[in-house]
């Protein structure tokens, strides 16, 4: 079974979105333990065609 976790925040920013650091610590103990991760960079086609998610 595979699980895709997908944000636009850092790893570092999630204490504060979450705010609790014991929290977010055993959160991403759990997340991380036999994970690949990776990291997608670049611009997002979401806002280069905003035209395409425009509000009808």
């Amino acid at each position: 079974m595979s699980t895709v976790f997908t944000t636009n925040k850092e790893i570092t920013q999630w204490e504060e979105l979450m705010g609790d650091q014991a929290l977010v610590t055993a959160m991403l103990d759990r997340i991380l333990h036999h994970a690949r991760c990776f990291s997608l960079r670049g611009k997002s086609y979401r806002l280069k065609h905003p035209e395409l998610y425009a509000a009808q």
